[in-house]
């Protein structure tokens, strides 16, 4: 991975080092391969997402691995990837799951980029409940009022393979619902990198609420078994190396099995998911940003022990209870 460019250094110096830097919120392209960029944005509560550009060997073509929430961001993201290749045209755009920190942007890619997604993804764009009329339970409010929803019009359900000259890149479904039913990663099997959508989160709570704890749970043994040098959270920083990215999948992994204690725990006693999200002692994890996904967590594993649906409105009117107030957004 490419060193990130400093403060005080300049355009020419950030495109040396593969870096490519876009206004106020700090956010970058950072090369983590020849040919592949992670899109970073700094750690802004919900709905600040990583998304990725991937180019041919030859140049002249890319690929980009989803969008972003506000048409302020994705423009930001675009025209880093227009800097980067020289204005290459974005042949195909996927999307790595339903939410529209990752989706809403979809509308600024030019028409002739083609949208793929995991199907059961596409039904959750096209079913989307936050995409107009969501109720102002975070602040500030991520501004999605310019949008057009642009849904994948390529679908596929377990895998899909990409030609960009000579380079292959593949999009693999883990084969049942994690983050969501329609969770995808893109892989690029030469380079061994792997952008992991919301199937990773780097320091950053994870969240289920539209998942399914079991299934993030062996995700995350699917992801490891792809043997990447280089991950791409969804959210979160970059981990650098093999090392660290074995690292951030134990983290997730032991967050996990917290999340199953509490439940466990809680359903003992008799204790609603905000109850026991209020006794639970969460360690390191408390520290993490977005820590409030305790509660939706646990509505999600609840419910799914129960076998029944779970209640969305419940499960943010208890976060907000929680937490004594909207959640923390800054995109």
């Amino acid at each position: 991975m490419r060193e990130t460019a400093r403060g005080g250094e300049g355009p020419a110096a950030a495109r040396a080092l593969g870096v490519y830097r876009l206004n106020a919120d700090d956010a970058a392209l950072v090369e983590v391969a020849p040919g592949a960029h992670a899109w970073v944005q700094p750690e802004g509560g919900w709905w600040v997402n990583n998304a990725g550009l991937v180019t041919a060997d030859h140049g002249g073509e890319a690929l980009v691995v989803d969008t972003c929430v506000s048409s302020e961001r994705t423009r930001r993201f675009l025209d880093a990837a227009a800097a980067a290749t020289g204005r290459a045209p974005i042949r195909l755009a996927v999307n790595t799951h339903q939410h529209g920190d990752h989706t809403y942007g979809n509308h600024l890619l030019p028409e002739s980029t083609l949208i793929a997604a995991q199907e059961k993804a596409r039904d959750g764009i096209v079913a989307d409940p936050f995409f107009s009329g969501v109720p102002r339970i975070w602040e500030p409010m991520p501004d999605w009022s310019d949008a057009v929803l642009r849904p994948p019009a390529l679908t596929f359900r377990s895998s899909l393979a990409v030609h960009l000259g000579r380079r292959r890149v593949e999009v693999h479904h883990p084969g049942e619902t994690a983050h969501t039913p329609g969770d995808a990663v893109v892989w690029l099997p030469e380079e061994k990198v792997l952008f992991a959508g919301d199937l990773v989160f780097n320091r950053v709570t994870p969240l289920i609420f539209m998942g399914s704890l079991d299934g993030a749970r062996r995700a995350l043994d699917w992801l490891a078994a792809f043997g990447a040098e280089a991950v791409v959270p969804g959210h979160g920083p970059l981990p650098s190396g093999e090392q660290e990215v074995r690292r951030c999948l134990d983290e997730q992994a032991r967050y996990y099995e917290l999340v199953q204690r509490i439940a466990e725990r809680g359903r003992a006693g008799g204790l609603t998911p905000l109850q026991a999200a209020r006794k639970a002692d969460l360690g390191g994890f408390a520290d993490w940003p977005d820590a409030e996904r305790i509660v939706l967590n646990l509505h999600r594993v609840y419910a799914d022990a129960a076998g029944v649906e779970m209640d969305m409105e419940a499960a943010f009117a208890d976060t907000l209870t929680y937490l004594g107030g909207p959640m923390h957004c800054e995109a």
